[in-house]
């Protein structure tokens, strides 16, 4: 997703916090340090983490807001190539293992501008919005629904492999939780890994995935080398199995450090920020709004965070 800018969420928020909604990965201020930098770092903490990709990283699109007025555009769509799926097969997961499912936006957010406008700690002494609405699709399908769609389809097959899942917000009718919120949530006692789930709003003609880490450490240097293993196996199960190639338009090979985003700059725990195709793209909107594209890019995810809990 670009950046700009109900139910309780159970047996997660503290009854009486307001709810209100999340920042996407959008286009960002250039990172304070490079993949190479976090790739050192894991490499003195984590003998699994891999080197990060090169430090190219490419201006984002400003991502379009959504609204129930939003035009749609006619203009012509250049499709992604698809790669074929190749499922995994990773390790029996041991029980207790928590992880948590962050589905970017809400579907009330776009209702509700005074409340996710309130500005909220983003981390390391910056303030943003408390969320925003998110993209679509030219069809007008919405981000929101899409994130909370997979993300659904992710927790289930966890589940079947013992793993205990939390979401950071409980349906996609409601307004939120706030950025800041959603960390919390992530930060809790046994939470293993944190993986947030979007979805971009770029150019027509760019296509593909790429997974977000954070330029800086905001959990120290060995919470900052899971966070990088975490990334990398989440890029290589999202390249092997979602069926999208990497971006064609951001980042490099994939991969986009960022500083701005505020669910991994206060994250205490492993974190990665999922930007699963760019929904203005006609290849990567078709995949997308496909209840059977959506079932495979959930099996890349969980692939990925299940070989991750694996390696641990």
């Amino acid at each position: 997703m670009r950046l700009p800018a109900g139910t309780r969420l159970a047996a997660v928020l503290v009854s009486g916090i307001a709810i209100v909604t999340m920042a996407g990965c959008t286009a960002a201020p250039a990172p304070s340090a490079s993949p190479a930098a976090l790739a050192t770092t894991a490499a003195a903490a984590s003998s699994s983490a891999r080197p990060s990709p090169s430090t190219a990283k490419p201006k984002a699109t400003p991502k379009p807001a959504r609204s129930s007025t939003t035009a749609r555009s006619s203009t012509a769509q250049t499709s992604a190539p698809r790669v074929p799926a190749s499922p995994a097969s990773p390790a029996p997961i041991p029980s207790g293992r928590v992880i948590v499912l962050n589905p970017g936006h809400n579907g009330g957010n776009a209702a509700n501008s005074a409340a996710i406008n309130r500005q909220v700690p983003a981390g390391f002494g910056q303030y943003k919005a408390c969320d925003t609405t998110g993209t679509e699709t030219n069809a007008g399908y919405a981000e929101h629904a899409f994130n909370w769609d997979v993300s659904l389809r992710v927790r289930s097959l966890l589940q079947a492999k013992g793993v205990k899942v939390i979401m950071t917000r409980s349906s996609d009718s409601g307004v939120g939780p706030c950025v800041d919120e959603r960390a919390r949530i992530g930060n809790q006692p046994g939470v293993a890994a944190v993986v947030s789930i979007h979805a971009d709003g770029a150019s027509t003609s760019g296509h593909g995935f790429h997974v977000c880490e954070d330029s800086r450490q905001p959990g120290g240097a060995a919470v900052a080398a899971q966070s990088h293993a975490l990334t990398v196996a989440m890029h290589d199960a999202l390249l092997r199995g979602s069926g999208m190639t990497v971006s064609s338009y951001l980042g490099s090979n994939g991969y986009y450090p960022r500083s701005d985003l505020a669910g991994l700059n206060l994250a205490t725990v492993p974190a990665t920020f999922l930007e699963i195709g760019n929904m203005r793209n006609s290849g990567d909107a078709q995949e997308q709004s496909s209840a059977d594209g959506r079932q495979q890019i959930a099996q890349a995810v969980a692939s990925g965070i299940l070989g991750w809990l694996a390696s641990r």
